[in-house]
């Protein structure tokens, strides 16, 4: 029988890989390690791929497409209703199968690498960011030990540490002292970091021309530009504005009955793209 659609349930080393015919009835369906499953689906160059949206799908969407193959990225949410029995590998890519043979299925298309370039250097940022405002509240807790409070704001913070080390008579012992003095280090080190960080996206922004256009909207720069650009990428797998703006969560959820139709708090929309890992 021929294989008109593979439907792959990825995995960092073991692949499960299930092949179907026009009917959509099962061929094949086995692990591949995974330095053999490029050898495998060049067995089916007609075949259509079909994976899960998650981690490590742009790359394998971004080296079937290079090999002339046509690619189903589809989010998990949207597969999840066609896992039939238990939850293993083998029945995961079965109803990947199933998902991608559905007339109405919304795909996703593979990132390119500067979409992911972008994304990764945000994330990244976005951590950074994190660690370091962990790393002040934890140095607001241990002055306040020693019953020192400092005014609300980071800079406040930044400018008056290096005089309460050095003032004698503020009750810190030379331990703390010493702590806190690498503290004050670590963070000076993440400033640095995430200054970098920062003037590394407004060059990509610049120097992107949908970036350029989106900063010319009021109230977007070039965080925003840059993040939108390397999530929705051409803005192609969208139907609309209220389509994207759904899945970004920002419109109400509908919860409608009978004719009666319900609003609640936004949330995020089981739309045609979804944030990956």
């Amino acid at each position: 029988m021929n294989v008109t659609l593979i439907g792959i349930d990825l995995a960092k080393s073991i692949f499960q890989v299930c092949g179907v015919n026009q009917a959509g009835k099962p061929v094949f369906n086995r692990q591949v390690r995974r330095k053999r499953l490029l050898e495998l689906l060049m067995q089916y160059p007609d075949a259509t791929i079909a994976m899960e949206a998650c981690s490590g799908s742009n790359f394998w969407g971004r080296e079937l497409n290079k090999l002339g193959f046509t690619v189903r990225l589809i989010p998990p949410q949207h597969v999840k209703p066609f896992v039939k029995g238990n939850k293993n590998d083998r029945n995961d890519a079965f109803a990947i199968t199933e998902a991608a043979c559905r007339p109405n299925m919304r795909f996703v298309a593979p990132r390119t690498l500067e979409q992911t370039d972008v994304l990764v250097l945000h994330k990244v940022l976005e951590r950074k960011i994190q660690s370091r405002t962990a790393l002040i509240n934890q140095i607001r807790g241990l002055l306040n030990e020693y019953g020192i409070v400092v005014a609300p704001g980071k800079q406040r913070l930044l400018r008056a540490l290096p005089e309460l080390l050095e003032e004698p008579e503020n009750g810190l012992t030379v331990a703390v002292r010493e702590l806190l003095a690498t503290l004050l280090t670590e963070w000076q080190a993440a400033n640095e970091q995430i200054s970098s960080y920062e003037k590394e996206i407004n060059r990509l922004a610049h120097k992107s021309e949908p970036a350029s256009r989106l900063m010319e909207v009021k109230g977007v720069a070039e965080k925003i530009a840059t993040a939108t650009v390397g999530f929705a990428g051409n803005g192609h797998a969208f139907k609309s504005g209220r389509h994207f703006a759904a899945n970004l969560g920002l419109i109400p959820k509908e919860h409608s009955s009978g004719g009666k139709k319900h609003y609640r708090a936004p949330g995020k929309a089981q739309s045609c793209r979804c944030r990956r890992q």
